[in-house]
């Protein structure tokens, strides 16, 4: 990118319009500190627009009556025209949040476009309407949109998580208004652009980028039937408690604290690239990152040398570098609190055997590879996310206590086993307390429910499950006596 992308307008409904706020976001490079451009910081009056375009939209059947099939084809239109500009996206995201290009088009591109295939899929797939018969003989079950969707996204995998929210939404025939995160809003509103060229007609779709407030306006809307966010327990907790007051309906993919478990015969010359890129993904901002990675106590030593060397060769710097493999923290908040949970890990006895140096490029803030050893699960490296490139290695004895230690948290989003015995792999894995496990390595499958226990959240995304969570089921009760023809 070269000139700064500003943009004066907001896209509600499938139109540019002009906000009702005087206010603009000014979005900033974690790399460098340029500037990536701007928007409007949409206020109540914004979101109270684009939630009367998405209520009248789904209230006149503009795409809620649209035959699925229609609409699938819709969203498989948007997935080649993400593909056709992943050039463009991968360059804006860059700039945006400081991922490479390379970790862009894997984990976001590659991520989200098959997240809005796998949604399509399911929906051809799905029986939207059955017939039961019960003590009365026969009713006729139907699958309806819940309505009007608000959706609020995180910023550290914007497009993947754009396509985890517009894809069920618009598959199930929901009107959907989405506030990015004010660190990344300029994505979502080409995204938006793109659903609308590839056939999501007017009314349907709205961005309404902004902050704390703007997304507290999206959330107690009365016209909101759904509210659908990723991001901070905290936050999710807040929006939980505030749903719960309107009896709106809610799903939360929150934080997590993912154990490795290494198993005694884990091939870890074979394991170690995948179980280090598992924890250091994104910088280490990731949701699902194994950042405590527990390791049989006969092999501790040798394991810890093999994660090392290749958590060494994990370079952070800019983006655009070829040489990066880590990019920056996405802002000052985020470096202050990350460097403080590292000191937080010295101060309670943890040894840092790996701390890469960050380089003095740019003006970002960035922080290299950190393996500790000595971590005891009780610390607070390892009881709370740090969402950075920190990894905390924990030393078991016995298969039953790595399976407790992995339980012993807060969160149960995600997780996985390095083993070469993929049965007995399962049967750990079957055991502990998370929404996704891999053997092996860990990905999310995008034809597979996704979500967390605990505090990691509530409700599944992706495959059948992440579509269901916007719809409505619907009893109709026929006569007494009636047989369909």
């Amino acid at each position: 990118m070269t000139d700064p992308i500003e943009t004066t307008k907001l896209y509600i409904g499938g139109q540019w319009v002009a906000p009702h706020s005087s206010e603009v976001l000014d979005v900033f490079s974690p790399a460098t500190g340029a500037k990536v451009g701007s928007v409007p910081d949409a206020d109540a009056t914004d979101v109270d627009a684009a939630v009367k375009a998405a209520r009248e939209s789904f209230d006149s059947g503009v795409w809620r009556n649209t035959p699925v099939a229609e609409r699938t084809a819709v969203i498989r239109r948007a997935v080649e025209l993400i593909n056709e500009r992943g050039e463009q996206l991968a360059q804006l995201l860059s700039a945006e949040m400081g991922a490479t290009p390379g970790d862009v088009a894997t984990i976001q591109q590659f991520a989200g476009t098959a997240c809005l295939s796998a949604y399509a899929d399911a929906a051809d797939a799905y029986e939207w309407e059955e017939t039961r018969t019960g003590i009365f003989g026969e009713t006729r079950v139907l699958k309806e949109a819940v309505g009007v969707v608000g959706a609020i996204i995180a910023w550290n995998v914007p497009l993947f998580l754009f396509c985890n929210k517009f894809g069920p939404a618009l598959a199930a025939g929901c009107s959907i208004v989405l506030k990015p995160a004010p660190e990344t809003p300029l994505n979502a509103n080409v995204l938006a652009e793109i659903f609308t060229e590839a056939g999501v007609p007017e009314g349907v779709i709205s961005i309404v980028p902004g902050g704390v407030e703007t997304g507290r306006a999206l959330v107690e809307h009365p016209d909101v039937d759904k509210i659908t966010f990723t991001g901070s327990t905290r936050a999710g907790q807040q929006i939980a408690s505030r749903c719960g007051e309107q009896l709106k309906r809610y799903s939360l993919e929150l934080g997590g604290k993912s154990a490795a478990i290494v198993l005694e015969d884990a091939d870890i010359e074979a394991s170690a690239p995948m179980l280090l890129f598992s924890g250091l993904l994104n910088a280490g901002q990731a949701c699902v990152a194994q950042t405590r990675v527990l390791v049989p106590r006969s092999r501790h030593d040798e394991i810890v040398d093999a994660m090392v060397a290749v958590a060494s060769t994990f370079t952070p710097g800019l983006p655009d570098d070829p040489e990066t493999r880590v990019g920056p923290i996405i802002n000052d908040k985020q470096y202050e609190k990350v460097t403080g949970y590292i000191a937080k890990g010295k101060e309670e006895g943890a040894t840092a055997v790996l701390e890469v140096e960050a380089p003095k490029v740019g003006t970002g803030n960035f922080v290299g590879p950190t393996i500790f050893t000595g971590v005891t699960n009780d610390m607070t490296i390892a009881r709370e996310e740090i969402f950075g490139p920190v990894i905390g290695v924990i030393a078991y004895d016995t298969v039953d206590e790595a399976i407790a230690i992995a339980n012993d948290s807060d969160y149960g989003l995600a997780g996985s086993v390095w083993t070469q015995d993929v049965e007995a792999g399962y049967e750990v894995a079957k055991q502990i307390r998370t929404g996704t496990m891999g053997i092996n390595w860990y990905s999310i499958d995008p034809a597979s429910p996704f979500g967390g226990y605990k505090k990691s959240g509530i409700g599944r995304e992706n495959g059948k499950e992440g579509l269901e969570s916007y719809l409505e089921n619907k009893a109709v009760v026929m006569p007494m006596g009636y047989t369909s023809a």
